[in-house]
């Protein structure tokens, strides 16, 4: 996944030839003469450190959250130990999070572990949430962690056609299984969601079919609620 490179800036996968190609337009376009140098090797210096040095914005801030399995009651409300750990807004600042947390497989069983975007609470009650929904696609036990990083580069690297439509992405691990679901914002957008949905697959090269169920439906029908859209 290009996350990077999708940004068209000197990131952090960058070559040493591409950061030379990018140091030679400093210079300028003209062709130099062999062993001729113009300018100021000082000034192209700085530039390339400037240029290695600057972080590279995401085009909206992501807040982190996780759900502790350990701190969760059946008696306290849903959602109530959900607590947010970091926000991110550099592609910088996103790799050294993702790099020092555990992966999916190495999380507890009961464990969720959310990527929303800042401001923006992982909850159905949340109002950008509340007339929303999400895609759902379920992995075995400890197999959903290439998944789960190609989902958030996806999302913060605005990959999809209809990015304003999401508000995040949450990782649920289980005993036997992991599920990763896609929220969004407008249920009744039927294009934004089918767009979303399908996109996603292809990101993922996932093939089979998956299902998009709406919050109210989930709140209503609980585990029985049945797929508003399927793709």
């Amino acid at each position: 996944m290009a996350l990077v490179e999708s940004m068209g800036v000197v990131g952090i996968g960058s070559t040493e030839e591409e950061i030379h190609n990018r140091g030679s337009s400093i210079v300028g376009e003209e062709e130099l003469e062999e062993g001729e140098i113009t300018g100021d090797v000082s000034d192209l210096s700085k530039s390339l450190s400037t240029i290695l040095h600057q972080p590279h914005l995401l085009e909206h801030s992501w807040t982190f959250w996780f759900n502790n399995p350990s701190a969760k009651s059946k008696q306290a409300a849903w959602g109530s130990s959900i607590r947010p750990v970091h926000t991110f807004g550099t592609v910088e600042e996103f790799w050294g999070l993702y790099n020092n947390i555990h992966h999916p497989s190495k999380l507890l069983a009961g464990a969720d572990f959310h990527c929303f975007k800042h401001k923006i609470e992982p909850k159905w009650e949340d109002p950008i949430c509340a007339n929303g929904g999400k895609w759902t696609i379920s992995f075995p036990r400890g197999k959903s962690d290439t998944s789960w990083l190609y989902t958030l580069l996806a999302m913060i690297g605005e990959q999809f056609d209809n990015g304003d439509e999401i508000c995040g992405a949450v990782v649920n691990v289980r005993a036997k299984q992991e599920k990763i679901a896609i929220w969004t914002k407008n249920a009744s957008n039927e294009s934004a969601q089918l767009s979303i949905g399908r996109q996603w697959k292809e990101f993922l090269d996932y093939n089979d079919s998956i299902g998009f169920i709406v919050h109210d439906d989930a709140i209503k029908f609980d585990r029985f609620a049945k797929n508003r859209y399927t793709i």
